[in-house]
């Protein structure tokens, strides 16, 4: 039996085609398909070759012909088949006539085709009695007049729902069947109505509260929105019936601090404290009050226990989007809800971000991403129908700030936020959604917003009229108390009660008076992290393994399951790589980097790598994801040692991933997270993230992350965009012992590197300036001993035992992929006189351990900084800072390399070479 779905506007362009191939051939088409042509037939005049496309009413008559077969009693085809039109018109067009503008300013464009005289219906029509088939909630049969009454509440009151293009026949039937049985529910019992009315009178009390106590103080005020609180509230409570122990929410600044007093249960005092700035910071500079995240453990009014968390976040809009679902993420992962049902995200947007901001796009094309995945988002976005100053008019060119999520092709639920019920009624609709589907849902709650952008703005210079009717309304709560006197829930008396007891609850939770101390809400304050945050950037710890235990392993993932068919040259690779691991070869790079994984792997730590082609490795170089050429079957040679090994090949996204690696790591401290940009100036899409969360999450929220950045960095020759991982921008970023950035030349300091990030105490982002051509350099090599016996060189003096100290004139220091070709130059002019010293880590710049190497050579001697990037690129611009700071007894060394400009790297290969040599002849030769 088909679905009265598939009559649905939407799937005509496939019921048209089902009915040409019928036309052609009765048993091209499934036997439903062809039962339902037979009783239509075929147009008339046309033979067995016909192709022409069935008029709009032949589906209608599809329908006539289900129900004249015995599905359901006919009343004439005609009548019927308009009918069954017009019911689909109300699901595709009805929201375009719901009443969802708490301000009615919003145009209701009344869709012709939700009028009777598009069917040829007319007033005359409105009582007789007709099959009601396929609307819900209704009998068989009923009056026209009281079917298009019942389309109009379930489809035209405050809730208008998008939805019919969703492509699953059963997801779209469960909505349908939702909101067509609605009107016939009681949506909120009496106690539950209280409990909403008491909500949004916590929120306008907590906003009068701060704006008697702090006028004009910059505070990004609810009023006008403040329907937001108890939808919030309702959604914890229905997530907890239905399963979800943690809720993590992510949202930008506006309402944010009525959200963490009245929902996470914030003290109102240490609000207070903190527009008074009592006590200032305990530890790094801080960030405004409403950036900072909290959690708090909750019971909801059905006594089911909820951890809420809310992620802090920057100014910049949407950037917390990825960061919330990286979090949720990890959260399932370490409590293996492979359902994804037990951690829920939800995150609150602005009408003019939501359709704005590109990085929406990404995160919900990421949503339903094997390795993106988090069961679902419920969207709420607080629909002020304005932006800063911009009208919806000028901030989009869609209908909706929410039509970005249409590629979703899931629930969007526009909602007036002057309408209790109908928000109840959404959040139940998306919270049983998520649970059911775990996909998506929006919700779209319109409102206002009392002041300007912010309480010091005078919104009327560029909004007069609109802001004309706001300042005549009541407020959001006392007009829901007004309808619920006048339907005679709660009499006058009672809700002048709850408020005034709201108020004084408010008041007396305010009260600063006795309270002091500095409270500890940030997130690294969690039991996952108290290990971690006395760490220390400069501590060294033995990150060696016994070498029999690394052979072993390395062995181990050389091997291939039974009857497994790589491809010829991946078999030569694995051939390779087992020689390696026997010590008949060195250790190349990509080995350095698969001994890390499968050490720290067997030592019971969970490594997660992401990023564009991270899998195979942009340069072909790692290969941990091996594909069966014949049945395409893939296999992960590092799943199989001990914790939980994830490599995934991420969307065309950098902010959205790596905004998502960074989140994922904040809830994973025991395990190692990586992002790999496909070529290290790729960052430039995710400038965001790295400036806002990677560089300065910690001294701004307390939040630690051992995030690593694999970024390939290295002149080849290969043009201005896949040369320079714009290394200048992560130093000029130092600071405080924030980030540690890394410039490597040998497999077995990256081993080292990788392997230090998680054994050591401190927990902070590791940047590495990885490399290209370096992947398969022969000098490029370690041994198995380097890996087992080592540990991490921040710095690496000279090698060459034929370069004596004693006679050194000049020391050349350098970092990555230049040192090779000033070795190798060396080498060819016999230079006996110039030492190469390599900085690994850039920062923290180490002076001390330079120090000790530059102490070794004759006093005076020459001291000369090379590199291959741009004078004002590269190390060079921070590099007499850092200097200064530890160096001071030592002169700044001088440049040598490339000419200041404005683009990294020049596009011709002839010039490349001209200036590659350039700088390395003034290197060497001593004048």
């Amino acid at each position: 039996m088909l679905p009265p779905a598939m009559l649905a506007g939407e799937n005509a362009a496939y019921l048209d085609a089902q009915y040409r191939s019928w036309l052609d051939d009765p048993a091209s088409v499934e036997p439903e398909w062809a039962e339902l042509f037979a009783q239509i037939g075929r147009p008339q005049g046309a033979g067995a070759d016909a192709v022409a496309r069935p008029p709009a009413s032949a589906r209608a008559s599809i329908f006539a012909a289900r129900t004249s077969s015995g599905e359901g009693a006919s009343v004439g085809g005609g009548l019927e088949a308009k009918v069954v039109q017009l019911i689909n018109a109300y699901r595709v067009r009805g929201h375009m006539d719901a009443d969802i503008d708490p301000l009615e300013r919003l145009e209701q464009t009344g869709h012709p085709e939700l009028s009777l005289k598009w069917y040829g219906l007319s007033d005359a029509d409105l009582d007789r009695e007709v099959p009601t088939a396929p609307m819900y909630g209704v009998p068989e049969r009923m009056p026209l007049r009281d079917l298009v009454a019942h389309c109009r509440k379930a489809y035209c009151g405050s809730i208008g729902a998008e939805f019919m293009n969703v492509m699953d026949a059963e997801q779209k039937q469960w909505v349908l069947n939702w909101l067509e049985t609605l009107p016939n529910r009681l949506v909120l019992n009496k106690t539950e109505e209280a409990r909403v009315l008491r909500k949004l009178s916590d929120a306008e009390n907590f906003e009068r509260m701060l704006h008697t106590k702090f006028p004009g103080t910059k505070r990004f005020s609810l009023e006008g929105g403040e329907t937001l609180v108890p939808l919030l509230d309702l959604v914890v409570s229905e997530a907890g019936r239905r399963g979800v122990g943690e809720v993590c929410f992510g949202m930008a600044h506006r309402g944010r601090l009525n959200i963490l007093v009245n929902l996470l249960e914030k003290p109102a005092h240490l609000v207070v404290n903190e527009f008074q700035d009592v006590g200032g910071e305990t530890q790094g500079s801080g960030d405004v009050k409403y950036h900072r995240g909290y959690s708090a453990d909750t019971v909801t009014v059905h006594g089911d226990p909820v951890h809420l968390s809310l992620t802090p976040n920057p100014s910049h809009l949407e950037a917390v989007d990825p960061v919330v679902e990286g979090r949720v993420r990890a959260k399932q992962d370490r409590v293996g809800d492979a359902d994804r049902a037990r951690v829920l995200p939800v995150l609150i947007h602005g009408d003019a971000a939501f359709s704005g901001q590109g990085l929406v796009a990404e995160v919900l094309n990421m949503s339903e991403l094997k390795g993106y995945a988090t069961g679902g988002t419920v969207h709420v976005i607080v629909n002020n129908q304005i932006g800063f100053t911009t009208p919806p008019r000028e901030a989009r060119s869609t209908p909706y700030c929410t039509d970005v999520a249409r590629m979703l092709a899931v629930p969007i639920l526009h909602v007036n936020g002057e309408d209790p019920r109908a928000v109840a009624a959404a959040v139940q609709l998306a919270i049983e959604w998520r649970q059911r589907y775990h996909r998506d849902v929006v919700i779209d709650m319109y409102c206002y917003r009392l002041h300007g952008h912010n309480e010091g703005d005078e919104p009327s210079f560029t909004q007069p009229r609109m802001y004309d009717t706001i300042r005549s309304r009541n407020t959001p709560r006392q007009n829901y108390a007004d309808t619920l006197v006048r339907i005679g829930f709660l009499t006058r008396e009672d809700v002048d009660r709850v408020f005034e007891e709201s108020k004084a609850d408010m008041l007396r939770a305010a009260d600063t008076t006795e309270r002091n101390g500095h409270h500890l809400s940030d997130m690294a304050v969690h039991s996952l992290w108290e290990s971690h945050l006395n760490g220390d950037i400069a501590e060294e710890t033995d990150t060696g393994i016994e070498i029999e235990v690394l052979k072993g392993l390395l062995q181990q993932v050389q091997e291939l399951p039974e009857g497994f068919t790589p491809h010829r040259k991946i078999e030569r690779l694995l051939k390779q790589r087992k020689e390696i691991a026997s010590g008949d070869r060195p250790v190349d790079w990509a080995m350095g980097e698969v001994a890390a994984f499968g050490t720290l792997l067997h030592e019971g730590h969970p490594v997660r790598l992401s990023g564009q082609d991270t899998g195979r490795g942009t340069f072909s170089h790692r290969h941990a994801v091996i594909t069966d050429t014949l049945t395409g079957e893939e296999y992960y040679p590092l799943a199989g040692l001990g914790a939980r090994f994830s490599v995934i090949d991420s969307s065309l996204s950098e902010a959205g991933v790596l905004g998502f690696e960074f989140g994922y790591t904040m809830d994973t401290p025991e395990g190692l997270g990586l992002w790999e940009a496909q070529f290290g100036d790729f960052t430039n899409g995710a400038q965001i993230i790295i400036d806002q969360f990677v560089t300065a999450s910690e001294q701004k929220w307390g939040v630690l992350s051992n995030l690593v950045m694999l970024l390939p960095h290295g002149y080849e020759g290969q043009g201005p965009e896949h040369s320079s991982a714009r290394l200048e921008r992560f130093l000029v970023a130092c600071g405080q012992d924030n980030i540690q950035v890394a410039n490597l030349t040998t497999p077995a300091n990256l081993f080292h590197a990788l392997r230090r990030q998680v054994i050591r105490v401190a927990r902070k982002p590791l940047v590495i300036m990885t490399p290209k051509s370096l992947l398969r350099h022969a000098e490029a090599v370690s041994t198995l001993e380097d890996l087992a016996e080592g540990s991490f060189q921040r710095v690496i003096d000279e090698v060459d035992p034929e370069v004596a100290a004693g006679q050194v004139r000049r020391v050349v220091l350098c970092s990555g992929k230049v040192y090779y070709e000033l070795l190798a130059s060396r080498r060819e002019r016999g230079v006996k006189d110039v030492a190469l010293v390599r900085l690994e880590l850039l920062y923290p710049f180490p002076g001390d351990a330079l120090e000790a190497i530059l102490a070794r050579y004759p006093e005076g001697v020459e001291i000369v900084w090379c590199q291959e990037e741009p004078k004002n690129m590269g190390a060079w611009p921070a590099l007499p800072h850092f200097w200064w700071a530890s160096l001071s007894e030592r002169p700044v060394p001088r440049y040598v390399g490339r000419r200041e400009a404005a683009s990294p790297a020049t596009g011709s290969q002839k010039k490349h070479v001209e200036e590659q040599t350039t700088l390395i002849d003034a290197a060497l030769t001593i004048s």
